[in-house]
């Protein structure tokens, strides 16, 4: 669809068709590009309208993704006004605001992915769950685990709730609102054997916290990272190092598992993952 919708394009210079294969996200039926030129925005959302018959609306960003809720505004460029739709996703399905809420569809690989490597009868702390994404497609993939999920977005609660509801995991994720950091401390330490940290603007910050979820017995964290890397850098080790350079300061016995590149996200700037084994916790930890 997107290669014919480029060949629609004729009006736009051939470098500026060529952008259009990554310029945008459909969501359920709503469509977000990111164009410098509105003029030229305009153009690609009305005829997006016309190649993808089941998009009834086009944005682009008029801000970045920003704050602890992972928020940005948006402009209308075509179609209906409204900002919540509902999207499918390897046999899920998200009840989302776009504008209040985060969710990128470009994360539905790594959403099946923590649900692939997930054991059952395990508890799985999400710390920073949005709309409840990974949680909900752990809990669908694994039917004997148990997911807290957690999100200080009360918008993204509310609809983090309703996905739980919509996707038949109701009793299997616990949605709790608040600072995961508070909620692990009061409520919620050494009960895990699985982290997950898929906010990578809290990820080291949140990193001890973390660990505390986890039994003395040790498990794994999921750590997502943000990296700038020029020339022969190594993103992945970048993010190694990070993430070594803290837990060597608790001593903390671990061992990185799988890593990978996620994607890039601007220039010379990348979404990174690294699974951490930990083998067990200090006795005073």
């Amino acid at each position: 669809m997107r290669k014919r919708l480029k060949e629609k394009l004729t009006k736009l210079p051939l470098e500026e068709r060529n952008r259009v294969y990554s310029s945008f996200d459909i969501i359920g039926d709503i469509a977000i590009i990111k164009h410098n030129n509105v003029q030229n925005a305009k153009i690609i959302a009305n005829q997006i309208l016309t190649t993808h018959k089941n998009v009834k609306t086009v944005f682009t960003p008029v801000t970045r993704i920003t704050g602890d809720f992972r928020v940005r505004k948006l402009k209308l460029l075509a179609g209906e006004n409204k900002t919540s739709t509902t999207h499918r996703e390897s046999g899920c399905i998200f009840s989302v605001d776009v504008e209040k809420c985060y969710y990128s569809p470009r994360l539905s690989y790594e959403h099946s992915r923590i649900a692939e490597l997930a054991n059952p009868h395990e508890v799985v702390v999400n710390m920073f769950a949005g709309i409840g994404c990974f949680s909900i497609a752990l809990a669908k993939k694994q039917s004997q685990t148990k997911v807290y999920s957690i999100d200080m977005n009360p918008v993204a609660f509310e609809y983090m709730q309703k996905n739980i509801k919509l996707n038949g995991v109701f009793g299997r994720v616990f949605p709790i609102l608040g600072d995961s950091r508070e909620i692990v401390e009061g409520q919620l330490q050494g009960v895990a054997d699985r982290v997950l940290m898929p906010l990578p603007e809290k990820a080291l910050e949140y990193l001890t916290v973390a660990l505390t979820a986890l039994k003395k017995s040790g498990g794994w964290i999921h750590y997502y990272d943000f990296q700038h890397a020029i020339g022969r850098e190594d993103p992945i080790e970048k993010t190694k190092l990070k993430i070594t350079k803290k837990l060597d300061s608790l001593r903390i016995k671990y061992e990185f598992a799988n890593s990978r590149i996620m994607r890039p996200t601007g220039p010379n700037w990348y979404q990174t993952v690294i699974d951490i084994r930990i083998m067990e916790l200090p006795s005073k930890f």
